[in-house]
């Protein structure tokens, strides 16, 4: 049960901010994405709030009961782990209790074997989008396995049609690749720029906009 002791807790303590703005300058020291920053903050904070205390002031035994707490609440091995990883950043770095990782395990996630469509459902996926630049866009996250936020981070410029590359920056752990573009792709990417004259990204949205927000930060 939850210690409800007045003790304020500094990650939502509008009052008390240092061990708040201490875990975002960890994080952001090391470049992590605005999401697992919030994922993380969040995290950190529900734990402090489950015991009624500011989270510094909790140790590995408090982690333990918390892990437990939300396996009886029925979260999934993934949402645990997520809120556990968060907890074991927050108490290595930000605590610097470097034996955070040994004193903090994690669960073993169940390994299923993921489905695979075939080509023809592929095909007839890609043929159902609704209008060419969801073609396009899914004819990319296919050909050249793109992750969605890769998909929309593409600008023009990326296309390298003399080299057959696709150059993603800025994808999975903030690291550029190369990816190889067939002809069969780039006649879709081709034929999508023609009909739409993209001027930066090759599928404007909201979405691109918050792409470029991100690599120039």
């Amino acid at each position: 049960m939850a210690n409800q002791s007045s003790t304020p807790n500094q990650l939502t303590d509008a009052r008390i901010s240092p061990l708040r703005l201490r875990l975002i300058e960890d994080m952001s020291i090391r470049r992590m994405s605005p999401g697992t920053q919030r994922s993380y903050l969040s995290s950190v904070a529900s734990f402090g709030e489950h015991f009624g205390r500011s989270p510094d002031g909790l140790g590995y035994e408090d982690v333990r009961a918390w892990q437990l707490h939300l396996i009886e609440a029925g979260l999934s091995t993934s949402a645990v782990n997520a809120r556990i990883t968060a907890l074991c950043f927050f108490f290595r770095v930000t605590l610097n209790r470097r034996d955070a990782p040994e004193m903090i395990p994690l669960a073993r996630a169940p390994e299923r074997l993921r489905e695979v469509l075939t080509p023809e459902e592929v095909a007839r996926l890609i043929e159902a989008a609704p209008g060419p630049k969801y073609r396009a866009a899914l004819s990319l996250a296919y050909g050249a396995g793109l992750r969605v936020s890769e998909v929309i981070g593409i600008k023009v410029a990326d296309i390298d049609s003399v080299r057959m590359v696709l150059r993603i920056e800025d994808g999975k752990g903030q690291r550029d690749r190369f990816a190889k573009l067939s002809p069969l792709l780039l006649d879709e990417l081709r034929a999508w720029w023609k009909a739409s004259r993209p001027r930066v990204y090759m599928f404007p949205s909201r979405m691109s906009a918050f792409a470029a927000a991100r690599q120039s930060g």
